[in-house]
């Protein structure tokens, strides 16, 4: 069973992460999987020591928990979201891939075999083969929706670790496409513009308050959702990511109740890719990026370089496909029952939730839906 107390760190973390991306780019679309950077940075903190150790576990808002509390919490929550009910697929994968002279230190290589299931393989970065197998591996553990996630691999990289997250959700009330047309949507700046829109009424589970309207969209038979967040009209975006932490986020979710609306919904499909690097020093894990991992394998002098995070989303009448790659890169240092409408048609904030774990796979802000030019 899944520790509250390891789900409530990841959420603490995952809004955190949210926040400091956000700084980044404001205006744009921003979409993460919070699940996928823990599990990533989780593999990559058993390799840790010292003062980067420490750093890490108060950026990953790890500090209360010890080394074994964490790998049991991954490989718990892997274990979880492995059964699923129908409707819904959800596959998760680790791997580790190392230049051809670096050997693995056993307990290491212990600790990501037995709770993080992790593919583990040496190459010749040096190879132009090697760049492929590792994106392949990507694209085939994302069903193809993240295609590569390194462009290149630089000289001085000595390991990757790789975590990808592919998840398929069927509506449990799909969505009628006869019902989707032409709206308006305005975006932050006030400029409109038609985008095919969904519409639905049913009962769901909603709350509103003064500041926003939010809904859960349910797969399968409700195991997972999705849940929309529109601020008022005399609200924005803006506002709304002021108050976008953990606890208000448990309260929130506390005071879903039934109810039956209307629920207006773009169809739209993103993909989103970031460095966290900078988001990572910022909550203060600064030393990984300089050293601090003669855990992990013969190589001591190894930091983080680079992490690289790639997202794909699609929101269709259907349901909801997305994926996720996180690759971090170490190198050598270097009465009457009331009723709602709910029209999205301004930026709004959206997370897909396991319910039962209360585990964060997805987040993001959608500030202008798209749709794909051509079908995939």
């Amino acid at each position: 069973m899944v520790k509250p107390t390891f789900i409530r760190a990841n959420t603490r973390f995952a809004f955190k992460l949210f926040r400091e991306l956000r700084k980044e780019e404001t205006s744009k679309n921003v979409f993460i999987s919070p699940a996928s950077v823990a599990i990533a940075l989780a593999m990559t903190y058993n390799g840790s020591v010292g003062q980067t150790q420490a750093e890490m576990a108060i950026a990953l808002e790890l500090q209360e928990l010890s080394l074994e509390q964490i790998n049991n919490g991954n490989a718990e929550v892997r274990k979880a979201l492995g059964n699923l009910d129908e409707g819904i697929e959800l596959a998760i994968a680790n791997s580790l891939w190392a230049e051809q002279d670096v050997t693995f230190k056993p307990d290491f290589l212990q600790r990501i075999n037995d709770f993080y299931k992790a593919k583990v393989a040496n190459l010749n970065f040096s190879a132009p083969t090697s760049l492929a197998t590792i994106n392949n591996w990507v694209r085939e553990n994302t069903k193809g929706k993240i295609k590569t996630i390194l462009n290149q691999l630089s000289p001085d990289v000595a390991l990757i670790l790789i975590n990808a997250i592919y998840f398929k959700g069927i509506w449990a009330n799909p969505f009628d496409k006869k019902n989707t047309r032409g709206r308006v949507f305005t975006l932050f700046d006030g400029t409109q513009k038609q985008h095919p829109m969904m519409f639905q009424s049913s009962t769901y589970s909603y709350y509103q308050n003064e500041s926003f309207q939010a809904v859960s969209l349910p797969y399968g038979k409700n195991r997972v959702s999705m849940y929309i967040f529109l601020p008022n009209p005399e609200s924005n975006i803006e506002e709304f990511h002021k108050n976008l932490n953990a606890e208000n986020w448990y309260e929130w979710m506390s005071q879903f109740q039934n109810m039956k609306g209307t629920i207006v919904l773009p169809r739209f499909q993103l993909e989103h890719e970031v460095q966290l690097k900078n988001a990572l020093i910022a909550l203060g894990m600064g030393m990984a990026f300089e050293g601090g991992f003669p855990q992990m394998c013969n190589d001591e002098n190894l930091a983080i370089s680079r992490v690289i995070h790639k997202t794909f989303l699609e929101v269709n009448e259907e349901g909801t496909e997305a994926a996720a790659a996180t690759a971090v890169m170490m190198a050598r240092s270097m009465s009457l029952k009331p009723t709602f409408t709910m029209m999205v048609d301004r930026p709004f904030f959206c997370a897909i939730r396991d319910n039962e774990t209360g585990t964060l796979l997805f987040m993001g802000s959608i500030m202008e839906p798209k749709i794909a030019t051509s079908k995939q």
